[in-house]
């Protein structure tokens, strides 16, 4: 229940989303994307459907499926559109269009609102049945392949408006674009307060010293959150402090290289028995929660980033975050106030030493990352966010200026 959060998010949140809510009662939304585990795009989804069910809006969310080669295509669209140069060829266009026409028999795609995430089910527009239709891009689309681009945009000119994390992601023309960022859930078992038996009995369970400086990364096993990276952050810091380093993630359905990124990883690092790999299963959010909240530096050391809602996860709870500069994490880390940003390996070890030496400095940026985060990025804000923009667009307009409460 939204009532559960006050106290915790903004008042003004709880209030605008309760008089969006009796614009809004007895109408249905639905959500589309291609996984119901991995990843931050299915996890808010998890959070925040019952939240907005409870409001009098009936809301669904299907997930399309596809074969092995549909999600090798979609894969390499994600990677293109963040400035990877991937080659295509004609029948990938073909096979993401058919893919998707064949869902479309299969899925319930009938609601006032329709909500279609990422690149993945984006053709389903085709396969309209009524409604107003809204494309959601997680991704940073801020360098994009220009023959992904155009692919993409014709089916994307078609819907009522789009949203994007990071205003410079809006590289679709023809569609109105709104600029949502996504949020984290405070109540949810990865994000609320946990006890100190709690938290040393999960370092226990993968036998990681409760008395040793502890530097994480919680991320998927994906080349743009440069895990490598860390790892040789981590020993250029490991020269002069001692600590370890845990890199913490899971797999997701829709990402068929990850498992080739850990086993990269297994190697990069060595056999060294202070670095922790942990490969842990999609419902570990209380694992997370107890290793975010143990750490003394959380990195984020992302080369491209659609937004990192690990970032603001380790900002909730207090603590130090460095995290590379680009795509969503300048929106959450204000450098030097609320975390600390950095373009290269050297700079992520200079700042990683400097709080591992100020205990007071990590203190005070955890304290002012955790309100940023309360202000900025709670659930709250989104669902606020996503009911003002339906109401926007059931008024006919689709005018960002009018996108304000």
């Amino acid at each position: 229940m939204i009532t559960n959060y006050a106290g915790i998010s903004p008042k003004t949140d709880l209030q605008l989303i309760e008089r969006l809510a009796a614009v809004l009662s007895g109408r249905s939304m639905l959500h589309v994307n291609s996984t119901r585990a991995g990843g931050g795009v299915a996890e808010i989804l998890h959070r925040m459907m019952p939240l907005i069910q409870s409001l009098g809006i009936t809301v669904r969310w299907e997930v399309i499926s596809g074969d092995e080669y549909f999600f090798e295509i979609t894969k390499k669209f994600h990677n293109a559109l963040q400035g990877t140069a991937v080659e295509f060829h004609d029948d990938m266009w073909e096979h993401h269009v058919a893919v998707n026409t064949a869902n479309a028999s299969s899925l319930d795609l009938e609601a006032d609102a329709v909500w279609i995430h990422d690149p993945q089910p984006a053709p389903l527009i085709a396969h309209r049945r009524g409604g107003l239709w809204v494309w959601r891009c997680h991704i940073d689309a801020s360098e994009p392949q220009a023959d992904v681009l155009h692919h993409l945009a014709s089916f994307c000119r078609n819907y009522d408006a789009s949203i994007f994390s990071v205003a410079r992601y809006a590289r679709f023309p023809g569609v109105p674009a709104f600029v949502i960022p996504p949020s984290i859930d405070p109540l949810s078992d990865k994000n609320r307060e946990l006890s100190a038996g709690e938290i040393a009995a999960t370092l226990q369970q993968f036998g990681i010293p409760p008395d040793r400086p502890m530097l994480l990364q919680v991320s998927r096993f994906d080349r743009f959150k440069d895990p490598l990276g860390v790892i040789e952050a981590y020993r250029l810091i490991k020269k002069y402090n001692d600590c370890i380093l845990v890199l913490a993630g899971s797999s997701a359905t829709d990402d068929p290289e990850g498992e080739q990124v850990l086993q990269e990883v297994h190697q990069h690092a060595a056999g060294d028995p202070d670095i922790f790999i942990l490969l842990l299963p999609s419902a570990s959010d209380h694992a997370i929660n107890a290793l975010q909240r143990a750490a003394t530096v959380v990195l984020q050391k992302s080369i491209r980033e659609g937004f990192g809602l690990t970032v603001s996860e380790a900002m909730w709870k207090g603590k130090p975050v460095i995290g590379g500069a680009t795509g969503g994490i300048p929106l959450q880390i204000i450098d030097g106030q609320t975390g600390v940003l950095v373009h290269t390996i050297e700079g992520a070890a200079f700042r990683a030493r400097q709080l591992l030496n100020n205990a007071d400095m990590a203190h005070r940026m955890g304290r002012q990352a955790r309100e940023y985060v309360r202000t900025n990025f709670l659930i709250t804000r989104q669902i606020r966010d996503y009911l003002a923009l339906w109401a926007v667009l059931m008024r006919g307009s689709t005018s960002p200026e009018e996108f304000v409460l």
